[in-house]
């Protein structure tokens, strides 16, 4: 055999030795879904949708998961045409089967949209795991019992947020400063962080560089989340603002994301400037990000408490939720309050 002949045999044996280490990695590489950098990529187009409450319901008592069985029969029914996605996620709430079907049906009184209709996803909403809440820490589901100081914080805030009508209903249209943070266009429940799921436009985008993470929700008041990786410390704690401030660093393949120094306006559960917030993001499919938050509050609760829910890969785009501060429907809103007091005074003139 002619020299030229062994080296191209030694070349097609190393090419066939070589050819399913080589498929390996690149499918290995596939798996993890990793940047140029080596960092796992999370970029892409997102959902948090589900209809997991955060709380386990009261009915369900210690019963931490639902069996594959009940899943698949709610969710039969809860993707069924019909649905209204935003009382439906009192669902895991309902004791029987009329009161399920009940939690989930559009109301036909005093609507001016059909939610079932327009609030529909291309893929409809459904419970994205057997979990029976988002809470897995404490064990039973629930947020753990505000400390005394923390109860009469709250209790103040409530009172101060709202106007006694001859003392005898409590109303909460007084003025623009009476009304809630989400109707004042100024920060949504679920933007966080912690981040929960959106009750609808329920998208968020996330972009990577090495030194920076951005994280984009579709449904927000506040300015997309800017989180530096490089280690550089937070903000003066005299600096506090509505999404807090964030600082991420990555622990093997999952990203950490801490948050402090919130404005003494935001009322998370409860929770106000003592409020700490750690994050997690981590891939675990082409198609899964693993999101998980423990919050702690030692001025709120005794004990911290931590959430877990999917965030599920999605087709773009992202569409612009021009909800801002001025929304000329507070106007509206209050007028209707000042017609039903002016009303209301006319009925008892009549009754005297």
């Amino acid at each position: 055999m002619s020299q030229q002949r062994i080296l191209l045999t030694v070349v097609a044996v190393a090419l066939v030795i070589l050819t399913p280490a080589v498929a390996l990695s690149q499918s290995t590489e596939q798996a993890t879904a990793r940047t140029p950098w080596g960092h796992p990529n999370l970029q892409g187009i997102w959902t948090s949708s589900t209809y997991t409450p955060l709380e386990r319901p009261d009915n369900l008592g210690d019963q931490q998961f639902l069996s594959e069985e009940e899943l698949d029969g709610l969710n039969e029914l809860l993707t069924e045409e019909g649905v209204d996605p935003l009382r439906a996620r009192s669902a895991l709430s309902a004791t029987n089967e009329a009161e399920l079907l009940e939690r989930t049906r559009q109301t036909q009184e005093n609507i001016h949209y059909d939610n079932s209709i327009w609030l529909r996803e291309g893929q409809p909403r459904r419970l994205t795991t057997t979990r029976t809440s988002l809470i897995v820490d404490p064990p039973d589901g629930k947020i753990p019992p505000m400390i005394a100081t923390a109860e009469e914080r709250e209790a103040m805030r409530r009172q101060e947020s709202r106007w006694l009508v001859q003392n005898i209903s409590p109303q909460s249209f007084a003025s623009h400063q009476t009304r809630t943070l989400q109707e004042r266009c100024l920060v949504w429940r679920h933007e966080g962080p912690p981040m929960l799921p959106a009750p609808y436009n329920d998208l968020l985008q996330i972009l990577q560089t090495e030194d920076h993470v951005v994280i984009m929700q579709e449904m927000r008041a506040n300015n997309a989340r800017i989180v530096p990786l490089d280690g550089r410390p937070h903000i003066s704690s005299s600096i506090r603002q509505w999404p807090g401030d964030s600082r991420g660093r990555w622990e093997g393949d999952t990203l950490i994301v801490e948050t402090i120094n919130f404005n003494e306006k935001v009322t998370f559960n409860g929770a106000n400037v003592g409020l700490r917030v750690l994050e997690r993001f981590t891939r675990i499919d082409d198609e899964t990000i693993r999101y998980e938050f423990t919050v702690e509050d030692e001025t709120t609760w005794a004990n911290s408490w931590s959430a877990e829910f999917p965030l599920m890969k999605r087709e773009g785009p992202l569409y612009e939720y021009a909800c801002h501060e001025g929304n000329y429907d507070i106007r509206h809103i209050l007028e209707g309050a000042r017609n039903l007091d002016k009303a209301e005074v006319t009925t008892r003139a009549g009754q005297r």
